[in-house]
């Protein structure tokens, strides 16, 4: 599998993504009048219960890791001849959608995914800090002396700079940031799969600054040899939150309080229920310490970590529609989720 520019993912309509990207450009080269599309969120966060010690050390410890990341991140707009980010990056996010300004310097940046377009550019998928998820055209990237060749590649923090208005950007400059370790092994498919879910879950224009974040966190983790299980279970949550699919796992539709020695499933649409015969047999049936481990991100308990996987495994399927994730059967085959 290469870690390089074109990644791994594919989206489900290759034979129509170049066709579709002429259209958007001649758009956006022609009247620049299209703007960009948000996503309406679906549910109301949950609360998180109080953490455990563990899990309290386990925080802090993620967060020294996400500060010495986003240190990386956020000093380099800086460090350049006194420039900041961008000015339309710190507008608050209500207004930036009518700004004139169209031109986005120094955005921090992950590419997520990308195909080829026409004969020596890329279409590149990327999500940004203040941006949200952005289709890119990278013109010459496939050239064999582009400075871009080495530059976008997948699961390392970018500041990206493009122009224009259209469903489709054009890339204006790239540069490599740096700070964060490489991906290898199982990590680098797990990152794939963290990548696959942001494509299909997260719609294109929608700023999600706290997904953003948790990315960071997500590869940092992953990068220093983390459970792969418990870095994932807690980036899915994250992402079904930000999609607009709350979790709240420590109290019930009823708003009564799970406990540990209770027994429970999970209504896709309300969330936990108390167990009966009159639900739904596909309904994940999970115990009330199961519940509460995931509320703290603690997956210790073998039963935990096998009722936290088939319970996730059903919530992405159901809200995907039963579509398909490349990235997931791969790392089922290995044993890894």
């Amino acid at each position: 599998m290469s870690d390089g520019a074109a990644g791994t993912l594919h989206d489900d309509r290759p034979a129509h993504d170049e066709a579709q990207a002429d259209e958007a450009i001649a758009a956006d080269q022609a009247s620049g009048s299209r703007g960009a599309r948000r996503s309406a969120a679906k549910g109301a966060t949950g609360k998180t219960g109080a953490r455990s010690t563990k899990a309290a050390k386990g925080a802090a410890t993620r967060d020294t890791m996400t500060e010495s990341a986003e240190a990386t991140l956020e000093g380099r707009a800086e460090s350049r001849s006194g420039r900041k980010t961008t000015a339309r990056s710190q507008l608050p996010r209500a207004s930036r959608s009518t700004t004139p300004d169209y031109r986005i310097a120094e955005q921090p940046a992950f590419v997520l995914h990308s195909y080829p377009y026409r004969e020596t550019s890329l279409i590149i998928d990327v999500l940004s800090r203040d941006h949200g998820r952005v289709a890119l055209v990278a013109k010459g990237a496939k050239r064999p002396h582009s400075a871009l060749r080495g530059v976008l590649q997948t699961f390392q923090p970018l500041a990206l700079a493009w122009t224009g208005k259209g469903e489709v950007r054009t890339l204006t400059g790239a540069e490599w940031v740096g700070g964060m370790l490489p991906l290898t092994g199982d990590a680098l498919l797990c990152g794939f799969y963290v990548n696959e879910l942001l494509v299909k879950f997260i719609a294109r224009e929608d700023p999600h600054p706290e997904l953003f974040r948790h990315y960071v966190v997500t590869l940092t983790r992953l990068a220093h040899d983390e459970p792969p299980v418990q870095v994932l279970r807690a980036f899915e949550r994250v992402l079904l939150r930000e999609a607009g699919y709350a979790l709240a796992l420590n109290r019930t539709v009823n708003r009564k309080a799970v406990v540990a020695e209770g027994r429970y499933v999970f209504d896709p649409e309300r969330g936990v229920r108390e167990a009966s015969d009159e639900w739904p047999s596909q309904w994940p049936r999970l115990s009330g310490q199961t519940l509460l481990d995931m509320e703290e991100d603690d997956y210790h308990r073998p039963q935990t970590v096998a009722q936290s996987k088939a319970l996730m495994r059903f919530l992405l399927n159901t809200y995907l529609g039963g579509t398909p994730l490349a990235t997931r059967q791969i790392l089922i085959d290995l044993q890894n989720l």
